[in-house]
Order: C-alpha cells, then sequence, then structure tokens
C-alpha cells in the first residue's frame, strides 16, 4: 500500500507483525497476544496517513513498531530505504532521530519538573554534539515555529493550558528535525476549541518541513480534516486502506461503515444509517478461523468464516472482504 504511488516512501512496512507472550497463569503455559498481523504500507514525506479502529486494534502496538520504542516479530520496517527491524543498535540509534512521537497526554507527557526550555532541548542534548548556546538558539528558533514566545522557556509545564503544552510536546518533536512524525491521539485530550488549532498548527508545520505524519486516532471527524489517506484496523490487521476522499465517500469493508455510521455529523446529508455491530470483540489471544469479523458482520456468508480475506484492490482502495464488491455505503438505497 502506498500513500503516493509518485513519491519515494519515506518510511515502508512490509508484512509488520507483533506478538507478545504473556502468562496465563502459574504452571500454565504462555499464551500469544496477537496485537499486529502483518500489516503493510508506505507514507512518503508530505503525506499522512491516518489508522482508525477501536482499542485492541493495534494502533498503539503500530506506533511502537514505528517509533522503534520495539523490534517487530517478524516482517520489514524501512526508513529512507533502510531496514530498521533487522538493525544492530548503532544503527537504531541514529534512526530514531528520523522518528519522533507526539502523545496523547500533554499533562502527563512532560516532566513537570524541567522547565519548557530544557523539556525542548532535551532530545539536542541527548542526540547531538551542539553546545549549550546553540542548543538554546535551536529551542528559540523552534518554539517560535509553534507559537510559542521566548519567554516560556523559563517556565514550568503546570503554568500552561492543555493546547499550549501540546505546543510544546510538538516542539520537542521537531528539535532534532525529524523526517516522520507519529502522532497517538494528539487531540484527543484537548477541548473541541483547541483541537482546531493544533490541527492547523501540525499541517502547516507539514507543509513547512515536509513532514511525513503517522496520525493515530479514534475520531474520524478529526481524520477526515487532516489525513491523506486512511487504513482502518482491526485485530492488528488493516481492513480497508485508501484515499481518504475515496474511503469517506463510500466505505466498502462492513467494519468502516460502522466506524463512519457512528460518527455524528451536523449536516443531515452526512448522516449514514447506523449499523449497530453484535457480539463482542474476539480476543487476540485466539483469532477466529477465516475473516475476523465475520461474528459481527451483517454480511457474513459461509466463505467467511474459513477463509481470511486478505487486502485486494475495489473500487480505487484495498479491501479484505470476500464480498466488497457486493456491499454498499449504509443510507444508500441498496443498504441491507
Amino acid at each position: 500500500m502506498s500513500a503516493d504511488t509518485n513519491a519515494t516512501p519515506v518510511l515502508a512496512a512490509r508484512e509488520l507483525t507483533k506478538h507478545y507472550e504473556v502468562a496465563k497463569g502459574w504452571g500454565k503455559p504462555k499464551a500469544r497476544v496477537n496485537a499486529l498481523n502483518g500489516v503493510s504500507f508506505d507514507l512518503a514525506s508530505g503525506q499522512t496517513v491516518a489508522v482508525v479502529g477501536e482499542s485492541g486494534c493495534g494502533k498503539s502496538t503500530l506506533a511502537r513498531q514505528v517509533t522503534l520504542i520495539e523490534r517487530p516479530s517478524s516482517g520489514a520496517l524501512l526508513i529512507d530505504g533502510q531496514d530498521i527491524a533487522a538493525a544492530d543498535t548503532s544503527q537504531i540509534k541514529v534512526a530514531r532521530r528520523k522518528v519522533q512521537i507526539v502523545f496523547q497526554d500533554p499533562f502527563g507527557s512532560l516532566n513537570p519538573r524541567k522547565k519548557v526550555g530544557t523539556i525542548i532541548g532535551e532530545p539536542l542534548a541527548i542526540n547531538t554534539t551542539l553546545s549549550r548556546a546553540e542548543r538554546r538558539e535551536k529551542v528559540r528558533w523552534i518554539m517560535d515555529r509553534v507559537g510559542l514566545r521566548p519567554e516560556h522557556a523559563g517556565r514550568y509545564p503546570h503554568m500552561f493550558s492543555g493546547g499550549q503544552r501540546q505546543r510544546i510536546a510538538v516542539a520537542r518533536a521537531l528539535t532534532l528535525q525529524p523526517k516522520i512524525v507519529v502522532a497517538d491521539e494528539p487531540v484527543s485530550a484537548l477541548d473541541v476549541s483547541i483541537q482546531a488549532q493544533v490541527l492547523n498548527l501540525l499541517m502547516d508545520l507539514q507543509d513547512e518541513f515536509e513532514l511525513a505524519y503517522l496520525f493515530i486516532s479514534h475520531d474520524l471527524s478529526v481524520v477526515e480534516h487532516i489525513c491523506d489517506q486512511v487504513m482502518v484496523m482491526y485485530l492488528g490487521r488493516a481492513v480497508e486502506f485508501g484515499a481518504k476522499e475515496t474511503v469517506f465517500a463510500q466505505p466498502r469493508h462492513p467494519y468502516t461503515q460502522a466506524l463512519m455510521a457512528a460518527t455524528p455529523h451536523i449536516d443531515p446529508e452526512k448522516r449514514k444509517r447506523r449499523i449497530v455491530l453484535s457480539g463482542e470483540l474476539p480476543s487476540p489471544m485466539s483469532l477466529p478461523d477465516g475473516c475476523a469479523f465475520h461474528a459481527r458482520c451483517p454480511y457474513a456468508r459461509d466463505d467467511c468464516t474459513t477463509l481470511r480475506p486478505e487486502l485486494r484492490l475495489v473500487d480505487g482502495r484495498e479491501v479484505a472482504c470476500h464480498h466488497a464488491e457486493n456491499i454498499d455505503a449504509p443510507g444508500r438505497d441498496s443498504a441491507r
């Protein structure tokens, strides 16, 4: 999957997989949690790929692989063409400068005991040989880029609002001038009135620095505003991937349809018939045969229970559904 077929990807994931071994109890064999199951996508400079899905779908696990916090169990993760999944410690240290993250909680992601200037400049102190004066100048420069004043450098995080704290977090992520930024629910902890300001800031910075964003969110209205491509995940696998306009206009996977239908809209024309999913999310320790979504799918057939669907091109996007061609967008006359 590619964010832009004409652009060279700065990030490429190929069959990225992550499993965890967890104890089931004293004396019992360990169980395997299938957190990420063969995810592949490309991300080009200046592009935003959004990853959406309910809790437990693998969004945060994917973020930990891309930010090199964890190594994948299998698969390849290429940054600027280098497979980091197979790299040694020194290579990973260099690659980490190219990938930074903005966390969800601006209240918990900043050290309350350190001044803002120190927080923003810490990546420079750890990863560069710049002098203290050079680091201070770089901090002032990046603070200006995110809308913070020079005097803010001498203050502590508790002296700022939520939106200002997230600007501090964005500044910290950009001090090393990375090529890729993972934004993990970056506005979900903010007031709605502040969310648009932070999103517009992220888009302005993307234009200025040609940043590639992997944007993780559960809020589809935010995703529709900021992304170029959207990847819908379910139980560790991508079930639909394509251009934002294509996926939002007519989702082809039943799970995507359910997510879209649950998104509130002020405009009546954008409201879709609500789809109520039956059943519970299967356990990632015991994935069902066939399509993992079949027990909750209103369109499931016999083949869905035995054959696992692979991503294939349907109406301009990739979708993992055996019957995607026969499933219309909810709210249309042919919807069942």
